[in-house]
């Protein structure tokens, strides 16, 4: 019995619509980050004291620094979901960079994106 080198459209179909899924997830959660970066819900700290709103303005800075960071993590997740959807159209969806083997099902519902089948991660 010859070994599987591609997943059938069926398939390729419950990865799509799975990616799709965790795309719109991701960017619902990009624009929340977004938001807190851009500090558009700003509750003020005009009638506290001096000394507390510089800690205050310390801890703001370190936040939008932090959120920055995960709203570039959360693009470049939606950017991979993306790239996942082209190999998807391309039918080259789920076959290992490395070894041109099939990854396994259980990994692609995990890590839709995946390029590297366990094997291939292991050894890097």
């Amino acid at each position: 019995m010859t070994e599987k080198t591609t997943y059938n459209e069926k398939e390729l179909e419950e990865f799509r619509a799975l990616i799709l899924s965790k795309i719109k997830s991701a960017k619902e959660d990009l624009d929340i980050l977004r938001a807190a970066t851009a500090n558009d819900s700003d509750n003020g700290t005009e009638d506290t004291s001096p000394t507390f709103k510089a800690f205050e303005e310390g801890s703001t800075t370190l936040s939008k620094e932090e959120n920055i960071k995960l709203a570039e993590r959360q693009a470049k997740f939606i950017r991979n979901l993306n790239n996942a959807l082209i190999r998807i159209e391309n039918k080259t969806y789920g076959i290992c960079r490395q070894t041109g083997k099939l990854i396994s099902k259980e990994r692609l519902r995990l890590v839709p994106h995946a390029t590297l089948s366990i094997e291939a991660k292991k050894s890097q």
